[in-house]
């Protein structure tokens, strides 16, 4: 397979490497994929790490011309119906999330469930996310994942709470507050590291599957 990367910033240079080491083919890297020769594109995964307003430009292209798509690139959930729409409607392959960690996906699958098993049992809720000073989005992707998790199985939107500082690579603290008692679910990513491996493993899945899906949702599946 061949893997052609949207965005070659810090993500888009710790995906390269992730395929090197996997043995996968690189086809390019380019800060404007919509320059890439469809021809090129139709032989290739897309993934995609630019930023919202980017992305919210490219996303016809990517569905119209690659084989398959990987979105890694958050900020675009309220235009997410008009974007499922288009690669459904190209009959190209996605895959998205907010988050390609594996870790943080299991974090996913845990709050859900504690957060079924604390309804109606008199638990408020919050979610703390830290990262880095240069992420464009507040709250994180991962923050509003966890934000629709815990609404839909708790019943109750969590007050949110977002720091913006130095080089934090990425923290997500879920907690549950009773009158007697706090339950707290965190995930600390100590480098980004573990977005472009799942990533590339998201690309793996890509290649050879057909229609949308979130990452989560499929992941633990294989």
């Amino acid at each position: 397979m061949k893997v052609m990367i949207s965005g070659y910033g810090k993500m888009g240079h710790m995906v390269e490497k992730c395929l090197q080491e996997k043995g996968i083919e690189c086809a390019g890297a380019s800060e404007d994929i919509t320059a890439t020769d469809p021809e090129l594109a139709k032989q290739c995964v897309c993934i995609d790490f630019t930023t919202p307003a980017a992305f919210r430009s490219n996303y016809k292209f990517l569905a119209e011309n690659f084989k398959a798509v990987v979105i890694g690139t958050t900020g675009w959930n309220d235009i997410k119906d008009d974007v499922i729409s288009c690669f459904v409607k190209n009959n190209t392959p996605m895959i998205y999330s907010s988050n390609y960690s594996v870790g943080v996906n299991v974090l996913f699958y845990a709050v859900d469930y504690a957060a079924k098993l604390l309804k109606d049992n008199g638990y408020s809720s919050y979610i703390e996310e830290k990262h880095h000073c240069h992420k464009l989005d507040r709250p994180s992707g991962t923050a509003k994942t966890l934000e629709s998790i815990v609404a839909s199985a708790l019943g109750q939107n969590p007050d949110m709470a977002s720091v913006r500082c130095g080089e934090i690579a990425g923290i997500h603290e879920v907690g549950f507050e009773g009158l007697n008692d706090r339950i707290t679910i965190r995930h600390e990513a100590f480098s980004r590291a573990g977005f472009a491996s799942g990533a590339v493993d998201a690309a793996i899945i890509a290649d050879t599957m057909e229609g949308v899906h979130e990452f989560k949702d499929i992941i633990f599946s294989r």
